[in-house]
């Protein structure tokens, strides 16, 4: 069994690796990529190197390839990020050399389809970090949000614990990219609700594993990146969160059922569901409409845990996926969850 370890940490000054293993959108939307490399500059104090594959649409799974073992053979790069998320990353996981990565570790900032490059990286021994790529999290419009650039100065530089807190006012209405008068302005907000607990009478603590449900569902489906012996994954911290796509409550249900049949959900000490994103270009739901798409989703997660972990304490609204803000949690590394103190703890 294979128990991931933390790679060192950049400081000030370092360079950071900017790739796009599933899309190469900064070369359709240059304004959100270009903001996001300024505030790294800026706002961090890194460097950050661009690969042939950054900003090229259409890329080849192995030009994507190419770019990840760059990145983390350049001795002179101290940490990875890449600048979205996509939809085939999974098609150059098997054109990875996992003794080149595992011997030059790095943190690396991913989300959304980046989950697989993540999961690849939990079974090479490598803790990464879910959250903060580049278009999205630091090509915030307005400015970046303050919980998102806390969390994720955090994760870049320390190595300590850090507590998460509800955000008090949060959103998931996107303006468009291709419109400059997108970045005059932050994206509207509204009142957060707080998390809600669902067995809170017990702490846990535990690696962290999951990430983006469908992508989740896709590596299931291809059988890669899901560990043979299924005990690698006994008292961990599940985190499930869902993307733009909006899949349907029955969607949920199913993945997660089908989840439960393999013998995952049973596994883990504790899950982590992330704030459901509600709205999309496609799906331009009105709060209430949002609302009652959250609500069935949430109870479509329910009905799951209660058929195949129904003790398993689980955290609903966390702040974390493609909602704003975007907490920063280790992937692979410690989260500690304290139901009757309400809190959640990660380890940096």
């Amino acid at each position: 069994m294979i128990r991931p370890s933390y790679p060192p940490k950049p400081v000030p000054g370092d360079r950071i690796a900017v790739i796009s293993p599933a899309s190469g959108l900064p070369g359709l939307f240059p304004r959100p990529h270009e903001l996001g490399l300024e505030r790294l500059r800026k706002g961090f104090g890194l460097e950050p190197v661009e690969y042939p594959a950054t900003r090229r649409m259409g890329s080849t799974p192995r030009e994507r390839a190419d770019d990840i073992h760059a990145a983390f053979a350049d001795p002179d790069v101290k940490a990875v990020m890449a600048s979205i998320g996509g939809d085939d990353q999974i098609t150059v996981l098997p054109l990875l050399d996992r003794e080149l990565i595992r011997a030059n570790p790095k943190p690396f900032f991913g989300m959304s389809d980046n989950t697989n490059l993540l999961a690849y990286l939990y079974n090479t021994g490598i803790v990464g970090y879910h959250g903060a790529t580049v278009m999205t999290a630091l090509g915030r419009p307005g400015a970046m949000h303050p919980l998102t650039a806390d969390s994720l100065r955090a994760a870049l530089f320390t190595s300590g614990t850090y507590e998460l807190r509800p955000a008090e006012h949060w959103g998931d209405v996107n303006g468009d990219w291709a419109d400059p008068e997108t970045f005059e302005s932050e994206p509207e907000l509204r009142p957060g609700s707080g998390w809600t607990w669902v067995n809170a009478d017990r702490v846990v603590e535990g690696r962290s594993w999951g990430g983006c449900l469908e992508i989740l569902a896709w590596l299931l489906m291809a059988d890669r990146e899901i560990a043979p012996d299924l005990g690698q994954y006994d008292g961990g911290v599940l985190l499930l969160e869902t993307t733009e796509e909006l899949p349907s409550a029955t969607e949920v249900f199913r993945i997660m059922r089908n989840m439960g049949e393999r013998g995952l959900l049973r596994r883990f000490s504790a899950l982590l569901m992330g704030r459901a994103k509600t709205w999309s270009f496609e799906r331009p739901n009105t709060p209430e409409e949002g609302a009652r798409y959250a609500d069935e989703q949430r109870e479509a997660v329910l009905s799951a845990m209660r058929v195949y972990a129904p003790n398993t304490p689980i955290v609903f609204d966390v702040d974390f996926g493609h909602t704003d803000p975007q907490l920063v949690l280790p992937y692979g590394g410690l989260i500690r969850v304290d139901g009757p103190a309400r809190r959640i703890t990660v380890t940096y």
